[in-house]
């Protein structure tokens, strides 16, 4: 039963993102809601998760504009997420974010206290880490550029979208060093360049450039270019450093412009391919592409190196994150030595 004078709207007002906004006439919701998180440089996979909430909490207050509601029912909604679909406490506070931001700087409306709201409880997770030996078993079943990328994840402790993302001006080999630009909170940060990975590297980039140099002379050999900068300087995207260090087998094509051209790596295919390495050994750990960077971690504090450090690698905000490998080391809890290991 819907509140008297509520207003109904099809999903389709606020959730087509292929139709043009009109001149003259109000964007849509969702348009609105895109606008504002692009303008603030939001990551595309931001927008995409706010859009998705907002459209799931239009679809559970039965197609009411989020305009003529409030408080209530982003209470009603987020309690739930916690009761109903039992959501960990990370996604309902993902789910808040985005009702937030769409409340505050796509209607225009600041909101107030939420009341008692159940909160999902946030369980205390530590993080799944690899030995050495496990390591070297999962990567000795890649090859190729993918047990590169799964090299550098390990070497560098490099997240994910972090490694497919590099370009060939980030890998400095005079300084063994890897710039990491916009990583997780826009931030730019340093990490070292693993001394076994500099040949293999070297070598994999030859044959990207001589593949750039192909896509050249067929007329393309253009990347995308961040924050609008080829409007800037028109002829970078072309510039070999500007390239992706993993770029796609194959060039993708505008059916309308017939323009073609090179992503990087789409981050399914390592994942599909890690996943293959580890059913192919003795690993019975759940481990991802992310148990890389955990493991590049974990064994950089077993060997002695100090917190300090390994969070700037790893381009952590806050230590108290960097702190929670000190819980997974192999010595045992804290590092202690265990006392019967004394007997």
């Amino acid at each position: 039963m819907q509140p008297k004078g509520a207003r109904l709207i099809p999903i389709s007002s606020v959730a087509d993102e292929r139709q043009p906004v009109t001149a003259g006439r109000r964007p849509k919701l969702l348009d609105r809601l895109r606008e504002a998180l692009r303008s603030r440089h939001y990551s595309r996979r931001t927008e995409q998760t706010y859009c998705s909430w907002v459209k799931r909490f239009i679809h559970f207050h039965n197609l009411r504009h989020p305009e003529e509601m409030a408080e209530p029912e982003i209470n009603a909604f987020l309690t739930h997420l916690a009761v109903k679909e039992k959501v960990s406490a990370s996604t309902q506070n993902q789910a808040l974010s985005a009702l937030l931001f769409l409340y505050r700087h796509a209607i225009g409306r600041d909101i107030g206290d939420l009341g008692n709201v159940i909160r999902a409880r946030k369980p205390k997770r530590l993080p799944v880490v690899m030995t050495r030996d496990e390591v070297k078993s999962v990567l000795s079943q890649l090859n190729g550029d993918k047990w590169l990328m799964a090299s550098l994840m390990y070497g560098a402790g490099l997240r994910l979208m972090e490694c497919l993302r590099l370009r060939v001006q980030d890998i400095d080999f005079s300084r063994n060093e890897i710039t990491v630009r916009d990583g997780k909170g826009a931030k730019d940060r340093i990490t070292m360049l693993p001394e076994s990975l500099r040949s293999p590297l070297n070598d994999h980039l030859r044959k990207v450039k001589a593949i750039h140099k192909k896509d050249l002379d067929a007329g393309w050999g253009r990347v995308q270019m961040p924050m609008a900068l080829d409007r800037k300087y028109p002829n970078a995207p072309a510039d070999w450093c500007w390239q992706w260090v993993f770029p796609q087998e194959k060039r993708w094509k505008n059916r309308k412009t017939a323009e073609e051209g090179r992503h990087h790596t789409h981050e399914t295919i390592l994942q599909r391919a890690v996943k293959e390495a580890v059913n192919k050994t003795n690993v019975v750990k759940h481990v991802g592409c992310h148990t890389f960077r955990h493991s590049f971690a974990t064994h950089l504090l077993e060997v002695g190196y100090d917190i300090r450090t390994i969070q700037e690698l790893m381009g952590h905000k806050d230590v108290s994150t960097t702190m929670v490998y000190t819980h997974v080391l192999s010595k045992g809890g804290q590092g202690v030595q265990s006392p019967i290991d004394g007997l």
